[in-house]
């Protein structure tokens, strides 16, 4: 697809059924209308997800029993496990999960910088907090020297080569984000693992996918990452659970747990079989997307190839969504041919970016044109220097703040156009 090109991946049925699985997808909880833009901070759920978690929360039973509705139970967390292995294409190592993605990135790299050989560790200037404070923390803590690569103030990513430059046969640890949470700007992870390990092939290989997971496909196999996390409630599902997994020579690693469990258990206490089953809800969907694009009845497709066909074409279809804001719709002109608006970053390819859009008004500041949207009736997110969240990654780039705007796949055309239409208003005030 080149910048320009828009065509619209799902159909007006296929789009029409895809939007009818999702909870509040046009209105707000008071069922007033409502377009919600700001997906990266928390996503639309699928009503699926909520209904099975709320019927399996009302089950009083424990799932390590024999009777009959703990088995239920089992079941429910057997296939989310083997749903998780798909979506992540892991085929080895130790499933781990906890309360936030924050929490799990701590848990996973906490054991690889304490017994890991080498001497620095690598990340990024642009890792979301848990991810980038994990690394200095433990750095820290055991001695290591942390070595920050730069942002991109073109592209707002991370270069491969700039992570790669900071690489030696000392490195014990490389911890970069698949994508951007403030630009959408992917990492080549495949590269830096591939000449990394050229460089030290014993170095522990981690990525915050938590981004970048609900708009394109992830394989821990292909990449050989040694740990990765995600969020469910900025992917379709629910917030109180995340979901990770390190390898297979990582999972052994001395790290807490419950002493007569097996080496490779990651989990502490009960596990909590809706949080399994809502995933598996989610992993669901993703297939069923690429089932319609895929011949199942002809031949016989692994639940793994759905996925991967359902991740491309929500990935085309964002595209196609991020083409129409940059350039116009049909009734409505593109950001980058609005005057008084500035798009930060150079979106002229698509394929490497997730569907977030940072942009700003000359004639208003962050604050102010987030509660404008807000006022009619769309909801985006300021990314700013005074927040925690946001300081280190603006000031990467030069600037003191942006507006953050990140619809999703079941957005449509004509939503893109509205909210252009409410931006050029902004822009007059």
């Amino acid at each position: 697809m080149n910048c320009e090109e828009k065509e619209n991946v799902f159909d007006e049925k296929l789009l029409s059924e895809i939007r009818e699985k999702f909870w509040r997808i046009d209105t707000d909880s008071e069922g007033k209308k409502r377009l919600f833009f700001e997906n990266a901070g928390g996503s639309l759920r699928l009503k699926s997800v909520t209904e099975i978690s709320d019927e399996l929360n009302k089950f009083p039973d424990c799932y390590a029993r024999e009777h009959k509705d703990s088995k239920i139970l089992q079941r429910y967390e057997t296939q989310g496990k083997e749903d998780l292995r798909i979506l992540l294409n892991a085929k080895d190592g130790a499933i781990v999960t906890d309360l936030t993605a924050s929490s799990l990135m701590f848990k996973i790299t906490g054991p690889m910088v304490e017994f890991g050989k080498g001497s620095n560790i690598v990340t990024s200037v642009l890792e979301h907090p848990s991810a980038y404070d994990s690394c200095r923390y433990y750095a820290s803590k055991y001695g290591k020297e942390l070595r920050v690569a730069p942002s991109n103030r073109k592209t707002g990513g991370i270069d491969a080569e700039e992570i790669l430059r900071l690489v030696d046969k000392d490195t014990l640890m490389i911890n970069v984000t698949a994508a951007s949470n403030m630009t959408g700007a992917m990492t080549d992870l495949e590269k830096i693992s591939q000449e990394a390990r050229k460089i030290n092939p014993d170095v522990f290989i981690v990525t915050d996918a938590v981004q970048h997971a609900p708009h394109g496909l992830i394989d821990v196999e292909k990449l050989k990452l040694d740990g990765i996390n995600i969020a469910p409630y900025k992917f379709f599902g629910n917030r109180g659970i995340s979901f990770g997994y390190v390898s297979d020579r990582v999972k052994e690693l001395a790290h807490p747990r419950i002493i007569d469990d097996p080496a490779d258990i990651w989990e502490l206490g009960s596990i909590v079989p809706a949080h399994y089953a809502a995933l598996s809800e989610i992993v669901d969907y993703i297939a069923w997307i690429g089932s319609k694009f895929i011949e199942t009845e002809e031949t016989s497709v692994g639940k793994r190839a759905l996925v991967e066909e359902g991740m491309r074409r929500i990935h085309m279809q964002e595209k196609s969504l991020l083409s129409g804001m940059l350039y116009g719709g049909k009734n409505a002109e593109g950001l980058l041919h609005m005057k008084g608006i500035d798009t930060f970053f150079d979106y002229s390819d698509l394929e490497n970016r997730d569907l977030i859009l940072a942009m700003k008004f000359d004639n208003i500041g962050y604050y102010e044109a987030v509660r404008e949207y807000e006022k009619r009736g769309i909801i985006v997110f300021e990314r700013v220097a005074e927040s925690a969240f946001s300081k280190r990654m603006v000031e990467s780039f030069g600037l003191d703040g942006i507006i953050r705007v990140s619809p999703l796949h079941c957005n449509t055309a004509e939503e893109i156009d509205e909210f252009l239409n409410v931006t050029k208003e902004i822009s007059t005030l």
